[in-house]
C-alpha cells in the first residue's frame, strides 16, 4: 500500500490526518490522494485497523495506487518529510484556506474528525493555521470533504500537475 518515502507525488502535496478516526473518511481521502498525486501520511493512533472493511470499501480500487504512509508520531513524519512548509487546517484559524499561495512540497495538516487539532499543535502553527469559510453556527466540515476543498485549491494553484491531459 506504500511505495518508497522518495516517491515524489505529481501534485507536489503531502496530506497529513493527525489520528484519524473514522474509515470512510480516510478511505475517501485515500482515493483523493490517488486521483491528485499526493501522499497520505496517517499518524498514530488510528481510530480503526487499515484492513478495516469500511475502509476498503470508501478507498476502492484506489488502496494500491494510493502511497499511504503509517507514523507512530508527528514527529516521526516531520523527519520523513524534512524541511516544509506545514498549514494546520482548523474552525479556529483567521486565515483562509484560499488566500494562501500554494507550492509544491506543502504539507495539509488535519485533525481527527471529533475533536480536530490539540491546543498546542494550533499554537505550533498558528502562523500557518488556516480555516474554510462556513455559514455562522456551522460546526464543521466532514473531514474528507474538508480536504478535498483544500486539495484541489492547491492543486489548481499548481496548475493541476500531472492531471491527465483533457481533450
Amino acid at each position: 500500500m506504500s511505495q518508497a518515502p522518495d516517491y515524489a507525488p505529481s501534485s507536489g502535496l503531502e496530506i497529513v490526518l493527525f489520528e484519524p478516526e473514522i474509515p470512510p473518511n480516510t478511505g475517501n481521502i485515500m482515493r483523493l490522494c490517488a486521483n491528485v498525486g499526493a501522499r497520505l501520511h496517517l499518524i498514530e493512533p488510528l481510530g480503526f485497523a487499515l484492513d478495516d472493511r469500511r475502509l476498503r470499501r470508501a478507498g476502492m480500487d484506489y488502496r494500491d495506487v494510493a502511497v499511504v504512509h503509517r507514523h507512530a508520531s508527528l514527529t516521526a513524519c516531520r523527519d520523513l518529510l524534512g524541511p516544509r512548509r506545514w498549514f494546520a487546517l482548523s474552525r479556529h484559524a483567521r486565515s483562509r484556506y484560499d488566500q494562501v499561495g500554494y507550492q509544491a512540497g506543502d504539507v495539509l495538516l488535519f485533525g481527527p474528525e471529533t475533536r480536530g487539532l490539540p491546543a498546542d499543535m494550533l499554537e505550533e502553527f498558528a502562523e500557518s493555521a488556516l480555516t474554510i469559510p462556513q455559514q455562522p453556527g456551522s460546526r464543521s466540515l466532514n473531514l474528507s470533504n474538508a480536504v478535498a476543498v483544500v486539495v484541489f485549491e492547491a492543486w489548481r494553484q499548481l496548475g493541476f500537475a500531472g492531471a491527465a491531459k483533457q481533450p
